[in-house]
């Protein structure tokens, strides 16, 4: 296999990200880059010691779950908390940005937004990227690495199972993941 392009890599980061999202209804995962360097992450979430959604059910008004946290307005939030710029940086992000984090990346001075896949463009993001002129690039996961990397997490899982103690929870534990691969 050829060596991942920076693209590739970048939304290959969102998508792991996203793996850790909360939100059984979306996951979305947001890295935000600047000079080819990772200086934030975030996926969608409930809001630090709030229930998860996943544990319980999304706390839904209008249509949408008010719980969550999206994932590029975590990472944004992340620079800001430990103080990382985000002049001129760019977001990878799995689903195309909703209005209020599009508002949100356009005050962060992010210039550039790669999204793997679309989800309810609303015309109104759609706008105000162009009028703020952030460049909004599709750039889907190749499926070979989405491939590879099932392959190798699965070859991961195992190893971590194999070191589980030999305990009557655990060995249930392993053939209902190992059925679940």
């Amino acid at each position: 296999m050829e060596r991942i392009s920076w693209n590739q890599y970048f939304m290959a980061q969102s998508h792991l990200l996203a793996s850790r999202s909360t939100c059984h209804r979306l996951m979305v995962g947001a890295t935000i880059v600047r000079d080819n360097r990772i200086i934030a992450g975030g996926y969608n979430g409930s809001v630090a010691r709030e229930a998860h959604c996943i544990d319980g059910e999304c706390l839904m008004d209008h249509g949408h779950c008010i719980r969550t946290v999206h994932a590029e307005m975590n990472a944004i939030l992340q620079c800001a908390k430990f103080g990382a710029s985000t002049e001129q940086a760019e977001l990878y992000v799995t689903h195309y940005p909703c209005v209020n984090c599009s508002k949100a990346i356009i005050q962060a001075g992010i210039k550039k937004v790669h999204f793997a896949q679309d989800y309810h463009n609303h015309p109104y993001a759609q706008q105000l990227f162009k009028q703020a002129q952030v460049e909004t690039v599709h750039v889907p996961l190749d499926p070979v690495y989405s491939q590879h990397f099932a392959v190798e997490l699965k070859k991961d899982v195992l190893a971590a199972l194999s070191q589980l103690p030999e305990t009557t929870e655990n060995v249930t534990l392993i053939k209902a993941v190992k059925k679940q691969l």
